[in-house]
């Protein structure tokens, strides 16, 4: 009993009872990432990951429709596709941040390599 008292001091618990981490240990970003996808892992293998997302799913496409029609005055077809849309246009804009990110990162402004062949072509 005693050992489990210690145990329980180190360790972070959450709800269920399960330890989730370590309360003073000081680890790296990839083994915390590690840990995190384990921990994701173990809890898909006990739950359905839809209905565990569900909320936040309705809450982020909600979002958009919100967007779409602030006063709620479309109809529901049109408030959809609007949505669809400028959720779509999110998406379109993370993915063009993210090519700018890794040509900065690789060390030049222009377009890549294979862009500038197709384009001499």
């Amino acid at each position: 009993m005693v050992a489990a008292v210690l145990l329980r001091r180190k360790l972070l618990v959450n709800g269920d009872g399960e330890v989730a981490m370590a309360r003073y240990e000081s680890i790296s970003p990839a083994e915390r990432s590690l840990r995190a996808r384990l921990a994701a892992y173990a809890q898909h293998g006990h739950r359905d990951p839809h209905e565990a997302t569900a909320k936040a799913r309705a809450a982020f496409l909600a979002k958009f429709e919100r967007e779409a029609d602030p006063d709620g005055v479309l109809p529901p077809e049109e408030r959809r596709r609007r949505a669809e849309s400028l959720r779509r246009a999110h998406f379109a804009r993370l993915a063009l941040a993210s090519v700018k990110a890794r040509r900065k990162a690789k060390g030049g402004d222009g377009p890549d390599e294979a862009t500038r062949r197709r384009q001499s072509s």
